[in-house]
């Protein structure tokens, strides 16, 4: 009798999470557009798996993140919300910074975990720990006091920030998992590395491998579960140190970066090679994305100074890691937050299919809520809009203007065609940076004007004047 209700009881749960899929989301660390060979032609840089996602699922290609730099994007994809609204107005944390999310904000992990998903994050968090220090030195031998565990993830396993960031160490849950540490000396670019502590057992070669090792296993306990599980999968590449793994060194025409993102698209190949052998393909969104516009290039022709020292001598002549858009990672302009972004779910969303509307990041929010049902908290995930119904190939409600930010705090709002720039410059790296709320503003038509050539701010002063409004209608008192 106590068998038969426990096998009811399992039935019952199953039946519960029947319609839930796993849903994994792998974000990449400065992928340009213009990397992946089923966004651009042109790329020198053999990406098989991401063609393969793309000819399987749908590619968006009007995608962006929110920011054009690391920590204020992962806000906006863990919380629905811009991070500007925070105390972060520009820049990026460091791996000794303290907790951006305020504590009790709603993520899309707490949100998928009250729906009963098992929720994780692998890979590169940044956003914030809870050092415990031993004066004026962390301990790295006493638990962390908030990590990813206190925003709705049931388990960590990654490190604190960039792969240049110290402390250079990994992180399970609340632990670091091996506290004996070296002095890591500084290196310059594109090995490039900050001057911090790292534990010994932490290779820089060898870290993405680790993370994929861990995703991996992850998706195959799970799949052996009842319930469904929800998997971030933030990467530690191609952002520098450009170290790819000897395994792909001397692998693409397209020099170490190139060879780096091969790593890349072969550690998605590992991620669905696990979810094909677990037998859960047909029941897994799996969604593809990068975190900001790649830090290797400029549009051919054009002139200025890149801040990254080095970057120049090393970017190969033959490979446009943003393609034809203009600028870099850092910039308000199209190569700082377009972004590549794939979606396969076998029998729900059509193979080989397009979608031209405009997403970003914090959209993952309420994407993840509509597709569960699950319960969305007062005030949570307020720059989020659902493209669930994008993924079904049908329409939907027009979406509420986006909003983009840079590395130096410049805003720029999109409306349809119409993108305008709230400021002179591109407000990251290519010069002249300008200043952000100087004018004269900048007005692109991106439905003719892809690579932001044609500033059309004196012929539309009418749409510059209705974009400004409702930019700082939006922006409010952050």
């Amino acid at each position: 009798m106590q068998r038969r209700a426990i096998t009811l009881g399992v039935l019952l749960l199953a039946s519960a999470f029947a319609e839930k899929p796993n849903i994994v989301f792998i974000m990449a660390d400065d992928m340009g557009y213009g990397d992946v060979q089923a966004l651009n032609p042109r790329s020198k840089i053999p990406t098989p798996h991401l063609n393969g996602l793309a000819a399987e699922g749908m590619t968006f290609t009007d995608a962006h993140s929110n920011s054009a730099v690391c920590t204020p994007t992962r806000y906006g994809v863990v919380t629905g919300r811009y991070a500007w609204r925070t105390r972060m107005k520009g820049g990026v944390l460091n791996g000794y910074s303290g907790p951006l999310i305020d504590p009790g904000r709603q993520t899309v992990a707490g949100l998928l975990k009250g729906a009963g998903y098992h929720t994780a994050c692998i890979g590169k968090w940044h956003l914030g720990l809870g050092w415990v220090k031993n004066g004026k030195r962390i301990d790295f031998t006493r638990p962390l006091t908030s990590t990813p565990n206190d925003n709705g993830f049931d388990y960590w396993y990654g490190i604190p920030a960039s792969l240049d960031f110290p402390p250079y160490v990994f992180i399970r849950n609340r632990a670091v998992t091996d506290p004996e540490w070296v002095e890591q000396t500084a290196q310059g670019f594109p090995a490039y590395l900050r001057k911090g502590e790292r534990s010994k057992a932490l290779v820089m070669e060898n870290a993405l491998h680790d993370l994929a090792a861990d995703a991996v296993k992850y998706i195959g306990e799970q799949a052996r579960t009842a319930a469904p599980f929800f998997l971030y999968f933030p990467l530690t590449a191609p952002h520098k140190p450009v170290l790819p793994h000897p395994d792909f060194r001397g692998k693409s025409p397209a020099g170490p970066y190139g060879d780096f993102v091969m790593q890349v698209d072969w550690t998605v190949g590992q991620v669905l090679g696990a979810i094909d052998r677990a037998g859960i393909r047909e029941k897994t969104l799996v969604m593809y994305t990068s975190d900001n516009g790649s830090f290797m290039h400029r549009k051919p022709g054009e002139t200025g100074h890149l801040e990254d020292p080095g970057v120049q001598a090393f970017r190969p002549e033959t490979h446009t890691a943003n393609g034809v858009l203009r600028g870099t990672k850092a910039d308000i302009y199209e190569a700082g937050h377009r972004v590549p972004f794939f979606a396969r779910w076998p029998g729900k969303v059509v193979a080989g299919s397009t979608c031209h509307a405009t997403i970003t990041h914090p959209d993952l929010f309420r994407t993840c809520a509509e597709i569960t049902g699950a319960w969305v908290a007062e005030g949570a995930g307020p720059d989020s809009a659902s493209f669930y119904h994008h993924l079904q190939g049908r329409p939907g409600p027009e979406r509420k203007p986006v909003i983009h930010h840079s590395a130096g705090g410049m805003f720029s709002i999109r409306s349809g065609k119409w993108k305008m720039i709230l400021g002179n410059g591109s407000g990251g790296r290519a010069q002249p940076k300008g200043k952000k709320f100087q004018r004269p503003y900048q007005l692109y038509d991106l439905s003719t004007d892809l690579g932001e050539a044609a500033d059309l701010a004196k012929q539309y002063p009418e749409v510059v004047k209705e974009l400004e409004a409702a930019c700082l209608k939006i922006k409010g008192d952050d």
